[in-house]
C-alpha cells in the first residue's frame, strides 16, 4: 500500500494458511475429526501439514516472533525519538494533525516493547509513566492489561501482547498526511521508528482530502486500529428470501352477519416489507444457496396468522411514538442474566446465575406438558387435534423450570415454532430443551470456555454460538459437532445474531469490532469499527440492510451492510446498552441497559439524511449523523435494568429486567 512497508508486508496467502494451520490444529488437539477432516477436504491440506507442534516448537515460535523487538538503540533516546515526533505533528497544519496523531499510540506500544524485551526495565517504566496518560481513553483499559508487562518473561502469554505482535495496527491516512510523515522519517533518518512503522504498522493511503476529527473518532476505537478498506468489498446478499405461495383464508370478523348487506370496505393497505418478501429480491441469496429445512403445516399456519397480525399493524415513528408493556421480574434473589421473548411474544425465557432457566407465558394460555407414554398410547392419532389430545393440562402452570447447566446461565433463545430453546452457560455447554417434554434433549460441547450468547436461526434448524475463546460456532440440532468456526476476533466474542435470510452471521466483540461472516463459506464479510468498549448487543432491521449494535460504551452505531458505512451515532444512554430491537416494519429502533431506561430513536429520519451517493472507497467523503434530535422518547424505570426489548408483530414494545434488590 506504501513505500514505507513494501519490503516487510506479509503476503495474505501466507496469513491465511497460517490461520487456517492453526484452526486445524485446534481441531486435532479437541478431538474434533468430523470437522478436522471436512475442512481438510474444503482447503486441499494433507495430514502432513497439521502436524501437532511440540513444547519445543511453540516456545521457538513465540521466542521468535517477539525477536522482532530486539533492538540495540540507545534506550534513554526513545523518550526523545516519541517526544520529536509529537512535537512534528503538533507543528503541521490542523487538517493533517489530526490524521498523523493516530500513529502515536501504536508507535507508544511497540517503544515500550521493545525496551521490555531488551531489558531496559528503567527506562520502560518512565516511558510508559510519562505518555501512557496522553492516549486516547478508550485504549486506557488495553494499557493497564500492558502495564503487567515489566519483564522479558512476562511478554510471553500476555493477550494483549499477543495481539500486537501476531496482527499489524491498520491506520488510515490520506496521501497528503501520509507523504509528510513520510519526509519527515526519512529527513531525520530515525531509525526505531521507521522500523516500527515498517513491521508494526498498516497504512492504509486514500487519495482524497485528510479526515476530519469527527470521521476519525467515529470509526475508530478497534484494538488493532480500523478496518481495511478491502474488508468490507465483498458482495452480501443482504435481502430476504422470497416467501413461499400460501392461500390465507378471510378472517370470520370480515365476514357480515346473515341477512345483513356487506358494507363496503377500505382496502386494506399492504405492508411493504410483506410485499418485498412476496417478490423476488434483487439482492437476496438463492433459495437453496445454504440448506434449509422445508415448511411444515404447522409453520404454514403459523405464517399465517402473522400476516393477519401484521395487516393490524399500528405504525409507529415520530408522530406516533409505541405503548410499552414492562415485565419485572421481581424476587429475582438467584440474580437474572438474560431475558428473552420469543418472535410471537406469547413466552419469555430468563436465564439466572443459579444455573436454572425459567420460561414464563405472556398471554393466558398456559405452559403443558406431554402426557405419559401410556397415556399417549391411547390417543387417535388420526384425529386432527391430535396434537392438542398429546398435552396434559393437569401438569399446566404459568411458569416453567429447566434445570441442566452447572454454571450461570448467560443466554436463551426460543425457536420460531416454539418448539425448543437453547441456552448457553458459564459451563462451557449449550444446551436444547424441548417445550414440550420441558426437558434437555441434547448437550453440544466445543467451546472450552465459557459462553457468552446462541441464537437460532429464523429459519429454524441452526443456531450459533459464541464465547471466551474468541470463536462463534455455527451448529444444527442434528449434529453434535459445529459446522462452522468462525476465528478472527482478538478477544471474547460476547454476542451473536442471525440475519434475517440465516445466510449470515454477526459477531460482536470485546475488541471493540464487529463482524458479519457468511454461513456457506465461512468467511469474514464485513468489519465494522467505531466502538469503544465491548459490545453486549445487535439486531438487523427487518428488510436486512441495516444492523444497530450497542455496548459498554453506552452508544449505539447503526450501520449499513450493503456499503460497510457508518450511517449515525445515538447518544443519549448513561450506562451499557444491552438491549436493542427494530419495530416490525424498521421505521424506529428501541434500545434499554443499566440505565434503567427504554430510549426511541427515529430510523426514518436517519435514512431520509443518508446520503448514498457518498463513494464508500473515500474516507474523508462520509458522514455520520449524530443528530440529537434522533432520540425520540425516554421511558425510564425506577430501578429495573432493561435486559430485553421487543416489538409485537402489531408494534406493542415489550421490555423486561429484573427489580434492583
Amino acid at each position: 500500500m506504501n513505500s514505507l512497508q513494501s519490503q516487510s508486508s506479509p503476503k495474505s496467502d501466507v496469513s491465511d494458511k497460517q490461520t487456517l494451520l492453526a484452526v486445524l490444529q485446534f481441531l486435532k488437539k479437541n478431538n474434533l475429526k468430523c470437522t478436522e477432516e471436512l475442512l481438510k477436504k474444503e482447503a486441499g491440506v494433507t495430514d502432513d501439514d497439521v502436524k501437532p507442534q511440540s513444547v519445543g516448537q511453540s516456545e521457538s515460535d513465540v521466542a521468535n516472533a517477539l525477536a522482532a523487538y530486539k533492538s540495540s538503540d540507545d534506550p534513554t533516546r526513545y523518550t526523545d525519538y516519541y517526544t520529536d515526533l509529537k512535537t512534528f505533528i503538533e507543528s503541521c497544519l490542523d487538517v493533517h494533525k489530526v490524521e498523523l496523531y493516530l500513529i502515536l499510540y501504536p508507535v507508544f506500544v511497540h517503544m515500550y516493547l521493545e525496551l521490555v524485551y531488551n531489558q531496559h526495565e528503567r527506562h520502560a517504566m518512565e516511558f510508559f509513566h510519562k505518555f501512557s496518560g496522553e492516549q486516547e481513553y478508550y485504549y486506557q483499559d488495553d494499557l493497564k492489561q500492558l502495564s503487567s508487562v515489566t519483564k522479558r518473561e512476562h511478554m510471553r502469554g500476555n493477550q494483549l501482547m499477543d495481539n500486537f505482535k501476531a496482527s499489524r495496527f491498520i491506520i488510515k491516512m490520506s496521501r497528503d498526511s501520509y507523504n509528510h510523515l513520510k519526509r519527515y522519517l526519512q529527513e531525520n533518518q530515525m531509525k526505531p521508528l521507521l522500523t516500527i512503522i515498517q513491521e508494526h504498522l498498516f497504512i492504509d493511503v486514500f487519495d482524497g482530502v485528510p479526515r476530519n476529527k469527527q470521521q476519525i473518532t467515529a470509526t475508530g476505537g478497534g484494538l488493532l486500529g480500523e478496518a481495511e478498506r478491502d474488508a468490507n468489498k465483498a458482495k452480501v446478499f443482504y435481502g430476504l428470501l422470497k416467501e413461499p405461495d400460501i392461500n390465507i383464508p378471510v378472517d370470520d370478523d370480515d365476514e357480515a352477519p346473515e341477512g345483513e348487506d356487506k358494507p363496503k370496505k377500505k382496502k386494506a393497505k399492504k405492508d411493504p416489507l410483506l410485499m418485498r418478501k412476496s417478490k423476488n429480491d434483487p439482492h437476496a441469496p438463492q433459495s437453496n444457496r445454504i440448506p434449509l429445512p422445508e415448511l411444515k403445516d404447522q409453520d404454514k399456519l403459523e405464517k399465517i396468522n402473522s400476516f393477519r397480525e401484521a395487516i393490524k399493524r399500528v405504525r409507529i415513528g415520530a408522530d406516533q411514538m409505541p405503548t410499552v408493556c414492562f415485565y419485572s421480574i421481581t424476587n429475582a434473589h438467584q440474580g437474572v442474566t438474560t431475558v428473552n421473548v420469543c418472535e410471537d411474544s406469547s413466552l419469555m425465557s430468563a436465564g439466572f446465575a443459579d444455573s436454572t432457566i425459567r420460561v414464563f407465558t405472556l398471554t393466558p394460555s398456559k405452559l403443558r406438558g406431554m402426557k405419559s407414554g401410556d397415556d399417549l398410547e391411547i390417543i387417535d392419532k388420526d384425529s386432527d387435534d391430535v396434537l392438542e389430545r398429546m398435552m396434559d393440562d393437569r401438569s399446566s402452570s404459568e411458569v416453567k423450570s429447566l434445570v441442566g447447566h452447572s454454571g450461570p446461565v448467560y443466554a436463551t433463545d426460543i425457536s420460531h415454532d416454539k418448539k425448543f430453546l437453547i441456552s448457553s452457560s458459564e459451563d462451557g455447554s449449550v444446551r436444547l430443551w424441548s417445550l414440550l417434554t420441558w426437558s434437555n434433549l441434547v448437550c453440544y460441547k466445543g467451546h472450552q470456555y465459557p459462553v457468552w450468547d446462541a441464537k437460532f436461526s429464523p429459519h429454524g434448524h441452526y443456531f450459533v454460538s459464541c464465547g471466551h475463546d474468541r470463536t462463534a460456532r455455527l451448529w444444527s440440532t442434528d449434529h453434535y459437532q459445529p459446522l462452522r468456526i468462525y476465528a478472527g476476533h482478538l478477544s471474547d466474542v460476547d454476542c451473536v445474531e442471525f440475519h434475517p435470510n440465516s445466510n449470515y452471521i454477526v459477531t460482536g466483540s470485546s475488541d471493540r469490532v464487529v463482524r458479519m461472516w457468511d454461513n456457506q463459506s465461512g468467511n469474514c464479510v464485513r468489519t465494522f469499527t467505531g466502538h469503544k468498549g465491548p459490545i453486549h448487543k445487535m439486531c438487523f432491521s427487518p428488510d436486512g440492510r441495516f444492523i444497530a449494535t450497542g455496548g459498554v460504551d453506552k452508544t449505539i452505531l447503526l450501520w449499513d451492510i450493503a456499503s460497510g458505512n457508518m450511517l449515525a451515532q445515538l447518544k443519549g444512554h448513561t450506562q451499557a446498552v444491552y438491549s436493542l430491537t427494530f419495530s416490525r416494519e424498521g421505521s424506529v429502533l428501541s434500545s434499554g441497559g443499566l440505565d434503567s431506561c427504554v430510549k426511541i430513536w427515529d430510523v426514518n429520519r436517519v435514512l431520509q439524511e443518508y446520503d448514498t451517493d457518498s463513494d464508500a472507497t473515500i474516507p474523508s467523503s462520509l458522514q455520520v449523523n449524530d443528530n440529537a434530535n434522533l432520540l425520540l422518547g425516554s421511558f425510564p424505570t425506577k430501578q429495573t435494568s432493561v435486559l430485553c426489548v421487543h416489538f409485537t408483530r402489531k408494534n406493542l414494545l415489550l421490555a423486561s429486567g429484573p427489580v434492583a434488590i
